[in-house]
């Protein structure tokens, strides 16, 4: 129905849910954290604020392929790191990288890839670039950082179909390179939803009129309920026409992001067996479920859900996570962590991700851009950073006579013809200076 499936090897699919798992769980507990440092100490519950962020969004499977050609080319520290992080060897994540971008790539309504630019006269090695897809080399400087970011911006947008219009690093004068990957991807619910109106009874959304999503279906299997450390943790399939489906989670009240995310990663690649809603037993099962037996005019058994739509646009420095991301040594110079990308030595200046997710009546979307931006960290071509300032007063001027303790202006005035020049009358402008007892000038 859909075309040749891609074939993704099970070590780079166990690699890369892993890195979801581990990043997922600590963005989450940060923000957890940082919500309950900026609570009021008061128990009355706060209103709801339109304000305050739906959620957050990620893709470990955008940023895979970037810390894989990092680590082709890092060494020492940097490339233990990365490996860590990977959950594979250096030596072959630039090939990993490759096949996971293309097998991203082969999936319909899925796109991947890479962009690579580089000041002209960074040394880029070959054998580096080599292990890159075939993406065309693009340079940085020449004409403005301006330029640099309209290049990179539509870079941005062209390859996430306008998810993401714009690249998530800056560049700087000295930027000597960005490396960044995007992915995207859509896809239509085989059985789409009926937009509605819904009002939670319980829990954080009680009592407000939301947008819903509703609509029933036979297939009782495609809800299950798992058990976790921190509970049940319900799992809802929804089927996208394109062979992507989404997998909605749902765990106890007071379970975090951080815990039902891993959990519902674990439930994906069978480390934790879901129960299918027809073996379910009656009652509340699971959380957000009730089963029960009803009266009915068809012989079908029904499975009736609602949902709430969302769409959330994150942006994430990758560094606030360097050590679980393999990029702590990657910011220090000493030793250069990437001698086998250039043959200047290069540093991590930043790491940054913008993702889109959104879920809707029809079906879903998703983008991502991980860009990373590298600058020299040897010596500099011009050793010293000074401030430099220029003046030519060379038109209509003004000036003031200050006394520098009261700062009362003594005399003030405005010039508009400047003195003329002739080479007989120049030595005459100084005749009536003061010399001092050696003859010299006064300053």
């Amino acid at each position: 129905m859909w075309g040749t499936t891609p074939t993704i090897p099970a070590a780079t699919v166990r690699a890369v849910n892993r890195l979801t798992a581990r990043w997922a769980h600590a963005t989450a507990s940060a923000a957890a954290s940082a919500a309950a440092a900026d609570a009021p100490h008061t128990i009355a519950p706060a209103p709801p604020d339109v304000d305050a962020p739906a959620g957050t969004a990620l893709s470990a499977a955008g940023l895979w392929p970037l810390l894989g050609f990092l680590a082709d080319g890092a060494a020492g520290p940097a490339r233990a790191e990365l490996e860590e992080a990977l959950g594979l060897r250096a030596a072959e994540a630039a090939g990993a990288a490759r096949g996971l971008l293309a097998a991203l790539s082969a999936i319909p309504g899925s796109a991947a890839a890479v962009g690579l630019w580089t000041r002209h006269d960074l040394k880029v090695r070959q054998e580096w670039r080599a292990g890159l897809p075939s993406t065309a080399l693009g340079r940085l400087g020449g004409d403005g950082p301006g330029a640099d970011h309209r290049r990179l911006d539509a870079w941005a947008a062209k390859h996430t179909d306008g998810l993401i219009p714009s690249m998530p690093v800056t560049v700087h004068e000295d930027t000597e390179l960005v490396l960044a990957v995007a992915q995207a991807l859509r896809t239509r619910w085989i059985r789409p939803f009926d937009a509605g109106w819904m009002s939670p009874e319980n829990g954080p959304w009680a009592g407000r009129e939301l947008v819903g999503l509703h609509r029933r279906t036979s297939l009782l299997d495609r809800v299950g309920v798992a058990e976790t450390a921190f509970g049940p943790l319900t799992v809802l399939r929804v089927l996208g026409n394109t062979g992507v489906d989404v997998h909605l989670l749902l765990g106890p009240e007071e379970a975090n992001g951080g815990a039902v995310l891993p959990a519902g990663i674990e439930v994906l690649s069978g480390a934790r067996k879901a129960v299918p809603g027809d073996l379910l037993p009656l009652g509340t099962p699971g959380p957000g479920l009730r089963v029960e037996i009803r009266r009915s005019t068809s012989r079908e058994p029904r499975l009736a859900v609602s949902t709430s739509p969302f769409s959330l646009t994150s942006d994430h420095d990758l560094l606030a996570h360097a050590q679980l991301l393999g990029l702590t040594a990657a910011c220090v110079p000493d030793p250069a962590p990437f001698p086998g990308v250039s043959e200047g030595p290069l540093v991590v200046e930043a790491a940054l991700q913008t993702a889109v997710a959104r879920f809707h009546a029809r079906g879903f979307e998703a983008g991502s851009v991980s860009a990373m931006a590298a600058v020299g960290c040897g010596m500099p071509r011009t050793p010293y950073r000074v401030r430099s300032v220029e003046l030519d007063i060379d038109r209509p001027f003004g000036f003031l006579a200050v006394h520098r303790t009261s700062r009362l202006v003594l005399s003030a005035g405005w010039v508009t013809e400047p003195v003329p020049y002739d080479e007989n009358d120049v030595v005459d402008l100084y005749e009536d200076e003061d010399e001092d007892e050696d003859g010299n000038r006064g300053e």
